[in-house]
């Protein structure tokens, strides 16, 4: 099995994409992370979902996650208000990882190698022009890797 049979079709995002309109994309999707694409279609990183939490949550309840408790349930709604017209670039770490990339003919024990090597849930499957065509997850993989 490769690749290429496999792989999903996924949102993605790009850097100038809204940080709510990811933010909403993965929580609609259920995805660890959204794929970020440059303006031809080619990944570049991917953004975490942990990112997106950094930039929304206030700085004193990740210092200290006891004083979250002082925020109650009404307020909690409010605290993507914290995200503000920020986009997707603004969310991404200075040091910010190239997304790993297979191409379609790669075999899952590629995939599995690319992934564990990079430490990134996601795998960005691409043609001969780096454009990507799909993606494979972490739980995607296991789960043909499993035959579950």
């Amino acid at each position: 099995m490769h690749a290429g049979d496999v792989a999903i079709q996924m949102s993605a995002v790009g850097e100038d994409t809204p940080a709510r309109e990811a933010a909403r994309v993965l929580a609609a999707q259920d995805l660890p992370g959204l794929i970020v694409l440059d303006r031809r279609g080619r990944p570049l990183t991917v953004l975490a979902g942990t990112q997106v939490l950094r930039m929304a949550l206030p700085s004193y309840c990740q210092d200290d996650p006891a004083l979250a408790r002082v925020i109650d349930e009404a307020a909690a709604d409010v605290i993507f208000e914290g995200i503000g017209d920020r986009t997707v670039a603004d969310l991404l770490p200075r040091n910010r990882p190239e997304l790993p990339a297979v191409s379609a003919d790669a075999t899952l024990l590629e995939v599995a190698a690319v992934m564990a090597r990079s430490n990134v849930p996601l795998v960005a499957v691409v043609d001969k022009n780096r454009v990507m065509t799909g993606a494979i997850t972490l739980d995607g993989l296991l789960d043909r890797m499993l035959g579950t």
